[in-house]
């Protein structure tokens, strides 16, 4: 017996739809969505998801190195070392299993920057992702007063109030021309001194930073650091000046971001440098005044 089912229109089912032939324009649009017209060029090879590889426990990325359990699921090094089974399977997470075939994939993908929900639009390499994410200027910002004393992070809009809030010992001068005075510079040990200076719709923040090197030898470090991105530093010069005694001591730069810091900028000598034999020469009965102006740059 042949049982044939014809489709019954009256009940909802579709209708056959009308054979396309290959001069008509309306395939020739469709098929022009999935393949190339241009005459031998290769169909672009597509990308894979970044999302293949999203880490279950804290949905990072898993980067090389890849390491599996024996299942073969995924986990990110760093979630890796804090488990003792499988987040997906439960089962070891040991011994370590390398997963060459994902890391080969891995080097075809284009990563989002982990600060991309705060307008980062970058995708890149995952051998680049890491060094970029140090200095995005989409990261949180740390609070800025020197020293590891103090752990808040936020926005660029919220710096300033959590210095006036938090830090409400440090003081504030207007005006593009002031005195930063240290005051006790012999005090012992390491010690900062921390002024802000508002001018031109910015702050910026003032730092002398006093350190023991090596035992019986101390070094000043002076900087400015301006409240903004790196990008609005660029706008603007300042310049550091130790005057007295008929000597002059004269330091000029561009102020740095505070995502860069003041250990950064210690780091790179990019501030000014002296020792306390010098200190001396200019300072005051153990005070010591450094004339700051700030100034903007020319377009």
């Amino acid at each position: 017996m042949l049982l044939v089912l014809t489709p019954n229109t009256e009940l909802g089912w579709p209708r056959r739809p009308p054979r396309l032939h290959a001069g008509d324009s309306t395939l020739r649009r469709e098929t022009s969505r999935f393949f190339p017209t241009s005459a031998g060029a290769p169909a672009p090879r597509p990308c894979p998801p970044a999302s293949l590889f999203e880490c279950p426990v804290c949905f990072d990325y898993v980067l090389p190195p890849i390491l599996q359990c024996q299942a073969g699921h995924l986990v990110c090094n760093q979630c890796r070392q804090k488990l003792s089974c499988c987040p997906t399977c439960r089962g070891a997470l040991t011994p370590s299993i390398r997963n060459l075939a994902m890391e080969k994939v891995a080097s075809a993908v284009l990563f989002p920057c982990k600060y991309a929900t705060t307008g980062c639009s970058l995708t890149l390499h995952h051998t680049e992702k890491p060094e970029h994410e140090d200095i995005c200027e989409y990261r949180p910002y740390s609070c800025p007063c020197p020293g590891a004393s103090c752990k808040w992070q936020g926005s660029l809009e919220a710096v300033m109030s959590h210095l006036m809030h938090a830090h409400k010992s440090i003081t504030t001068l207007q005006g593009e021309d002031i005195v930063f005075l240290a005051t006790d510079i012999n005090l012992p040990g390491a010690v900062d001194w921390v002024m802000m200076q508002s001018c031109f719709g910015h702050h910026f923040m003032l730092v002398l930073e006093k350190q023991e090197k090596y035992e019986g030898h101390q070094q000043f470090f002076a900087i400015v650091l301006l409240i903004g991105t790196r990008k609005q530093a660029e706008n603007f010069a300042y310049r550091l000046e130790l005057n007295g005694n008929r000597r002059r001591l004269t330091w000029e730069a561009t102020p740095r971001s505070i995502h860069d810091g003041v250990a950064a900028a210690i780091m790179n000598s990019d501030c000014l440098v002296f020792d306390t034999a010098i200190a001396h020469l200019f300072a005051d009965n153990g005070n010591l005044g450094i004339n700051v102006t700030i100034s903007t740059c020319c377009p």
